[in-house]
């Protein structure tokens, strides 16, 4: 059984909008961010010490964001927004200058990826102009990789998570379609390695965990499908997690790999065990949907933290470190 709800250990309020997105910036850091992107068009950067926002970079006219991330290694932001644009930031020295940007064609509410290739280089994949396109260019060259379109009529692309391996071919990338299909990409061959059919709805959010070579994926069903990657490439279904009530806007798995998040569109986030699925607790506190989750990067396990951010125009966060649940 799962525990009772604890209470988040703040808020942030400010923010004057739904928050579609969230991203935590610690390690590296004397100070702790958290950057959310809203309905609006702001994207608000969160002291996590004084717990307010010392910035607010506004870029995309307005469009909702839908999107960001941090490149560390040159202190900047990327964001990606309803104005079919992604935007590079120059957030040094408090400035908040865009250095770069990307048009995407695309009218979807699809989250980019990102992953590091290389020392001050990075991959970029993100829905394309098609409806069923994935773009993979190189950052900062804006260099095209390759264009993902499936053979199939699969519908738009929701969701997708780049990643390299730690052996064989790579990087690879997995996408979730409007048809409920997941497809696996070798990015660097132009390939489609596999598909299966994971939902008989559209996949809204999926996760993936590199070292176990595992994910789950979610969708406007009552049910987490969690499938696994052979030796082959193929994906395989491991195993499910029947829900309360339908829709998870976003599915967040701990970098440890012992904790896994959903944002639910009930108001509530759920938090499993991600060895087992165990259910280890139920957040009530957002009066609408939660649209984003995601777990603070802090190197001290003690001071790691969940964020949810919600329709309702809050975001909680919430600390839910014990060594009973991380052995879930």
């Amino acid at each position: 059984m799962s525990c009772p709800s604890p209470a988040p250990i703040y808020t942030l309020r400010g923010a004057s909008a739904p928050l579609n997105t969230l991203h935590f910036s610690c390690n590296g850091r004397d100070t702790p961010l958290l950057f959310s992107g809203s309905a609006k068009g702001a994207i608000h950067v969160w002291n996590l010490n004084t717990r307010r926002a010392h910035q607010i970079v506004e870029g995309h006219a307005g469009s909702s964001i839908t999107w960001v991330s941090t490149l560390q290694e040159v202190n900047a932001l990327i964001s990606q927004g309803r104005d079919m644009q992604i935007c590079l930031w120059d957030l040094s020295e408090g400035r908040t200058e865009v250095m770069d940007s990307v048009w995407t064609g695309s009218v979807g509410f699809c989250q980019s990826s990102l992953l590091k290739s290389s020392p001050g280089h990075c991959l970029l994949a993100f829905a394309g102009e098609q409806t069923e396109e994935v773009k993979v260019i190189e950052l900062p060259s804006k260099t095209p990789v390759c264009s993902l379109v499936p053979d199939a009529k699969h519908g738009m692309v929701m969701c997708i998570k780049l990643w390299q391996p730690d052996s064989g071919p790579g990087p690879l990338l997995l996408a979730g379609y409007e048809d409920g299909s997941l497809l696996l990409w070798d990015v660097t061959q132009r390939s489609k390695l596999c598909q299966v059919k994971a939902h008989p709805e559209p996949v809204m959010c999926l996760a993936f965990d590199p070292k176990h070579l595992r994910g789950i994926s979610g969708s406007s069903e009552k049910k987490l499908s969690s499938w696994i990657l052979d030796r082959q490439n193929n994906l395989q279904f491991q195993d499910s997690v029947m829900l309360v009530n339908p829709g998870v806007s976003q599915l967040c798995i701990r970098g440890d790999s012992k904790l896994l998040a959903s944002a639910g569109w009930d108001h509530r986030v759920r938090v499993f065990g991600w060895k087992k699925l165990r259910p280890l607790a139920v957040l009530q506190y957002h009066t609408d949907i939660v649209q984003s989750v995601v777990f603070s990067n802090h190197q001290d396990p003690r001071q790691r933290l969940l964020a949810a951010g919600s329709k309702d125009q809050r975001i909680s966060l919430w600390s839910i470190y014990s060594e009973r649940a991380d052995t879930g």
